[in-house]
Order: C-alpha cells, then structure tokens, then sequence
C-alpha cells in the first residue's frame, strides 16, 4: 500500500501536490489539521509498504518511523522541522533541510527541478517566506499583482490548516488537497470561480476582522503578544494572523494566544522575521511545545506559565 502523510497546511499540501502532479499514484492520504504532526504512528505499516512523508517532524515521528522501517517499508522523508538523529537505513531517502528560508515544498521543488514551481513559489509565501518567496517570482519575471495573487493563495490554504480540530475546518486538508490536485498551475485554480479560492479568501476575510478589533494584551520592544478567545474562528486564524503581525512590525517577535476549552492556552509564536532564529527553542521549554526557528508553537500553555513564556521570549531576543 502506499501512504501520502503530510502536513495540513500550505507547505505540506503543496509539496504533495507537486510529487503527486509529476508522478500519480492512487494512496491513502494520512493528514489533519496543522498542529497534528504526529501521523507516522498512527498507521499499521506492513512489509512492503511505501510512505511520503512530508512536512512533519521526523523528531516527532521517530518511533513511528523506526517501526515503519523495521517492518520492511520504504520510506521516502522530506521535511524542514526538527529532524533529531535521521536513521542510518537502506529503505530510508530523507531529504532534511533546516534552513530558516527553506520550506518542505521548495525541497519538493528543487527535486523536481522546479517542474511546478509556482506552486512552490505559493507554498513559500503560505509559509510566511515572503522575502524568498518574492526572490523566487521576480526570477520568474511575475507581475505585482501575480505576486499578490500567489501570497493570497498561499495564505489561504495556510488557514485553512489552522484549528483545534477537523470540524474547526472549511476543508479537510486532505479534501483541499484533492480540490486542488486538478490544477497545474496556482494561476488555474485563481480563475476558477469554482475553486476553493474563492471559499477560503471571503471566511479569511470574516476571521481576520475579528482578529483585528483585539488589542495587544502585551507589548514591548521585543514582543507583542495578543489573546483570541475561544472559538473556531481564533483558532483558524491565529497562525496567518501570527504571520500578519510578524510582517507588520519585523524586528518583534510575536506570539498569538488562543484560549482552550480547558483554560490552557495555545500558542503560535513568530521569530523576529529580521533574526529568524530561537521560536523552536523557546517554545521546547514548555511542555507540548516546539517547532522551527523561525516560527514554533506550544499545544496547552497554562496561564500560570504565561508570564514564564513571555519572560523567556524576551531573555531570549535581549
């Protein structure tokens, strides 16, 4: 059987959309919402089995992908998280890349020496790479407004992972996926009317306004911090609105605060985007916490911690 595991959100997405655009194949699609990365373990490998896996951290898929491999699958691993030490296998092709301006569907892309790259191109900006992303299209000679169009797509299917839940959704990931396998181009699915396009820009539109109307809860030279409350709308909001702020003020850091139904809250912590480096680390001191450099969460904050996470945020970047 072959397994296509992958990230809910526009990086994982898109770097399967990419493989699966050059070489079809009919799989079982393993994914959910963005903060779900531990996926490996959830499924009964078999001998002979093939897994993608795509965009989710080997770290925290290791046990997982040790039996996957014990098992006799073939596994073929690209990712830009924390990877811990990658396994010494036969059966393993893992393509790890930890650079803070490289997303797992530009690793995607140079494999497939760029064959669909505005699609890449989009999957950057949907990561918030804006700076490569525009480095990226200028060599490709878009328009500004191409540009724009790109940056929009990319966001929003970057949204659309964002959630406690599936049900918290416009789309399953794994249905978003499909609605957008028939495009080869992201410029296709732009002039499709009928595309998800169109769905995701006006519930964006909805959930970014009543993001806006709440003010800082904390601000200082190094950090603003901002508390959504408990709903779906925060919780699809709050990693694009995390991105929004980053972009607004780029040497802060930022951290977006959603209340949980148990009172915890989750984070969405953006590096400062002019020293993208320490969101992973920061966030790693804290239990269900971790992530990338330049941008890293924590599941369940306590809000008795919420002072120890900001202390920490500010050491860190002092």
């Amino acid at each position: 059987m072959y397994y296509d595991v992958f990230n809910g959100d526009a990086d994982g997405i898109i770097a399967l959309l990419q493989l699966r655009l050059a070489e079809p194949k009919a799989s079982q699609l393993v994914t959910g919402v963005k903060r779900d990365i531990k996926l490996v373990e959830k499924l009964a490998i078999e001998k002979d089995d093939t897994l993608t896996i795509l965009d989710i951290s080997m770290a925290k898929n290791m046990d997982g992908l040790e039996a996957a491999l014990e098992s006799g699958a073939s596994v073929f691993y690209a990712d830009h998280h924390q990877a811990g030490d990658i396994p010494q296998h036969d059966a393993l092709d893992a393509h790890i890349d930890l650079d803070a301006n490289v997303c797992t569907a530009l690793i995607i892309d140079q494999l497939l020496d760029g064959q669909f790259h505005l699609w890449a191109i989009t999957a950057a900006y949907g990561d918030n790479l804006i700076a490569k992303a525009d480095e990226l299209a200028d060599r490709q000679g878009l328009t500004s407004e191409q540009k724009e169009q790109l940056k929009e797509l990319g966001t929003l299917i970057n949204y659309n992972g964002y959630g406690a839940k599936v049900e918290d959704l416009h789309y399953h990931p794994a249905d978003l996926y499909q609605a957008l396998l028939k495009y080869e181009s992201p410029f296709d699915a732009i002039a499709d009317e009928g595309s998800p396009y169109y769905t995701l820009q006006q519930a964006y539109q909805q959930d970014m306004d009543k993001a806006l109307a709440i003010d800082a809860q904390y601000r200082s030279e190094k950090l603003g911090l901002f508390e959504l409350p408990n709903n779906a709308a925060s919780r699809r909001i709050s990693g694009v609105y995390g991105n929004l702020l980053a972009n607004q003020a780029p040497d802060s850091a930022h951290a977006v605060l959603t209340e949980n139904a148990d009172g915890t809250y989750t984070v969405s912590l953006r590096a400062p985007l002019s020293n993208k480096q320490g969101a992973g680390d920061i966030c790693s001191q804290f239990e269900t916490g971790g992530g990338r450099a330049a941008a890293a969460g924590i599941n369940a904050l306590a809000k008795e911690h919420v002072e120890a996470f900001i202390s920490a945020v500010e050491n860190h970047y002092s």
